[in-house]
């Protein structure tokens, strides 16, 4: 993830989201914790998942995934209270599961990256082929560069 250096270009990702810290995201040395990083990514990736780019159209039954691996790499301090911009694409694309690749920005510095696998399943019986609609829509994230 590190070694990949379009990660930490803010124009490699076709989305983004700017979220706001917290006081209480700031460690005993008055920067952002890890976990505060984690909420961070998180948010931005449930947002796309429900009602962003990866979310399904009318009539479209809503995809359910499972969450089977998450990796950050922390690069830099990130400080309370500037805004934290999250940058979203599609690092891979199986048949039953996707990488999603995201990164921080603040004041213009890429400050962590993050990879989260995302399965896809069948409430009824587990991990499914991921519908082609959603397929598409996903390819259309894919990180640039």
């Amino acid at each position: 993830m590190k070694a990949d250096p379009r990660r930490r270009a803010p124009d490699a990702y076709p989305a983004s989201l700017t979220l706001e810290t917290r006081f209480g995201d700031m460690d005993v040395n008055g920067h952002l914790n890890n976990v505060a990083f984690a909420r961070l990514f998180e948010e931005t990736r449930v947002r796309f998942n429900r009602s962003g780019p990866a979310a399904p159209t009318a009539g479209e039954r809503r995809s359910s995934f499972v969450v089977a691996h998450v990796a950050i790499d922390y690069l830099a301090e990130g400080n309370y209270p500037a805004p934290v911009t999250i940058g979203y694409a599609i690092a891979r694309i199986g048949s039953s599961s996707f990488t999603v690749a995201m990164a921080a920005f603040q004041d213009g510095n890429c400050i962590a990256l993050c990879d989260s696998v995302l399965v896809h399943r069948d409430p009824a019986s587990g991990p499914a082929p991921i519908p082609p609609p959603l397929r598409e829509r996903l390819e259309g994230l894919a990180l640039r560069g």
